[in-house]
């Protein structure tokens, strides 16, 4: 192909792009703060075994349904493992730092001083599954389909892009829009897309139709909503490279999908499944008795993981009128008995979750605002109490009774000023005499039961909460297009969050389906802040603008934070093994592999 230049106008300017040095040199990584770990000539991660066996399979169970194997768009509940073991980026992540990334579709970029121009070089060996070969042509038209046609956060990144050069087949060069120094790496993680493949299909639907891309794996064998099959490519081009080394040793890994988590458990006690990481504390408490009849054979063990622990929550709805008002919020905190419900029905397995990034260095739990956070609070206009500045702040703790009236009365006098009242045994408004109540949708009997405490303890003060079963493609509908007054839900932040945040709490999500601001927040401050994460530049800056969105987050009330495990609860067959040391994230079962005969 001659060399050409390509123009993707995706958005205006809206700013000059800040001088840069003309010629910056060609790098094997790119870390979000500072310099990446590994030296250009690493061997391979070090939460990998780089002489693994290859061979054998690995089969992990999935609760829900599926009818698509398309991850990049809207429509649909796509099939597990499809973006991480098919598709690859231009760059890998070590998951052994905040945010690092080394060449993979890329054998180098160069990036200039502020991050608003970044050029990728291209491998020539790499290749799609189907044996065409990978270019600047496939990079451009996955920036444009994704762009136009893929997920709200895919559209959101690459909106940055102003326009890209492309001077031959294996040199992509983007210009970015200034003051996201994130959006580098972002692109560096984009899907590569084949574009001779999509010319004669459309991107935009629903298909059950295997894609083709540049992984690892292929997807083999589908049945619709029961197991989707990957089967390593003989043939994968990196395979020999560092960021590959230790990992994908599987010949298939086969994901089969349950109904409900009780049946997933007896196919692993049956050797069905081969690994399963266990969310039910009681079944974890009590349930894996079969493994002392194994002989060693079955193994159960806690991971710990050194991430910010997972905010898992009930989410209010603020779209819905009855949620508007922060003070109702927070009331509807002290009427959930988390010290009741650890005790009876979780066997104290469970910590108690009070902030966004919690377990990490991230969290503003226990710690005082520094005064470059207030600085940053003062500028993004955001108004936090006291308790919440000072560290101080925790959600209600109950004296464990499930009926704590001090706790309880706590509430009644937060809706009281919010204009509810009881009278009798009802809540209602003073203003319209109209009786509170509201539905909380979940999805499967752990999350039922759960609630049905909540929804006893809101009784006590005149709440009448009622709950729904739903099947999974139902919640997922409810949760794309916010059709629901409350439920639970569980996101999972890095230690370098950044582009993301505008996903799970920008104010743009309040009207714009598919995000995972489920809460509907739309406060200019948190927009702000989020802003200010992107554009700093150390380690200390960020990790203040994460404190101060944190303390900011935790004022609005947004949902009732619930609890967390203190690491990865995994339960696997003795012949699936890892490595001794894992990652930031725990257990990958990336860098797992089959031992024969076991």
């Amino acid at each position: 192909m001659n060399a050409m230049r390509l123009l993707l106008t995706v958005m205006s300017l809206g700013a000059m792009i800040a001088v840069a040095p003309a010629n910056p040199s060609p790098k094997h990584g790119i870390a979000m703060h500072g310099e990446p770990q590994l030296p250009p000539d690493f061997k391979h991660f070090p939460y990998v075994n780089p002489d693994a066996p290859q061979g054998g399979r690995l089969r992990l169970p999935v609760t829900g349904s599926f009818d698509s194997l398309n991850p990049f768009i809207i429509r649909g509940q796509a099939a597990m493992g499809i973006r991480n073991y098919v598709f690859e980026g231009l760059m890998a992540r070590n998951r052994d730092e905040p945010f690092a990334l080394y060449g993979l579709l890329a054998e180098t970029l160069e990036v200039n001083e502020d991050r608003s121009k970044v050029t990728f070089k291209l491998r020539k060996e790499a290749r799609f599954s189907d044996g065409k070969p990978l270019t600047a042509k496939d990079v451009l038209f996955s920036l444009k389909i994704l762009h136009e046609n893929g997920r709200p956060n895919h559209r959101y990144y690459y909106s940055k892009v102003i326009k890209a050069d492309v001077p031959d087949d294996h040199t992509v060069t983007l210009h970015l829009q200034p003051g996201d120094r994130e959006l580098v790496l972002i692109l560096g993680l984009m899907p590569i897309l084949p574009a001779h493949v999509f010319e004669t299909r459309r991107f935009d639907e629903t298909t059950l139709e295997p894609l083709v891309g540049s992984g690892p794996y292929m997807i083999a064998d589908v049945e619709p909503g029961k197991f989707v099959s990957l089967r390593r490519n003989p043939d994968y081009w990196g395979k020999d490279l560092a960021v590959s080394r230790g990992r994908w040793n599987f010949d298939e890994v086969r994901y089969q999908y349950y109904r409900d988590n009780l049946t997933s458990f007896l196919d692993l006690q049956n050797r069905e499944v081969d690994l399963a990481e266990e969310n039910d504390p009681v079944r974890w408490s009590q349930g894996y008795g079969f493994a002392d009849k194994t002989g060693g054979d079955f193994i159960r063990e806690v991971v710990p993981v050194k991430l910010p622990k997972p905010l898992s929550a009930f989410v209010f709805n603020s779209r819905r009128e009855i949620f508007k008002d922060k003070t109702v919020r927070e009331a509807l905190t002290f009427a959930f008995d988390f010290e009741w419900a650890n005790t009876n029905l979780f066997h104290n397995q469970f910590e108690r979750t009070n902030g966004y990034y919690d377990g990490s260095i991230l969290s503003s739990i226990g710690r005082p605002a520094s005064q470059l956070e207030r600085a940053l609070l003062s500028d993004a206009g955001g108004k936090v109490r006291d308790s919440i500045l000072d560290g101080s702040y925790r959600v209600p703790v109950s004296d464990g009774s499930g009926k704590d009236r001090h706790n309880l009365k706590k509430a009644l006098g937060l809706l009281k000023q919010a204009g509810w009242q009881l009278q009798g045994r009802t809540l209602v408004n003073t203003a319209s005499g109209e009786a509170i109540s509201f539905e909380m949708v979940v999805q499967n009997k752990e999350q039922e039961k759960i609630a049905l405490h909540y929804q006893r303890s809101l009784k006590l003060i005149g709440i009448a909460m009622s709950i729904r079963l739903v099947d999974s493609a139902q919640f997922q509908r409810r949760l794309q297009t916010y059709d629901f007054d409350m439920l639970p839900f569980v996101w999972f932040n890095s230690l370098s969050p950044g582009n993301e945040q505008h996903f799970y709490w920008g104010s743009a999500g309040r009207t714009q389906e598919g995000t995972r601001n489920y809460m509907g927040i739309a406060e200019p401050a948190i927009d702000r802040m989020i802003d200010q994460l992107l554009k700093a530049r150390d380690q200390k800056g960020f990790v203040a603008t994460v404190r101060a969105l944190d303390r900011l987050l935790i004022e609005g009330h947004y949902l009732l934070p619930l609890y967390h495990a203190p690491g990865k609860w995994i339960g696997r067959w003795k012949n699936i093994q890892f490595p001794k040391r894992h990652s930031l994230y725990g257990l990958l079962p990336e860098t797992g592999w089959a031992v024969p005969g076991k």
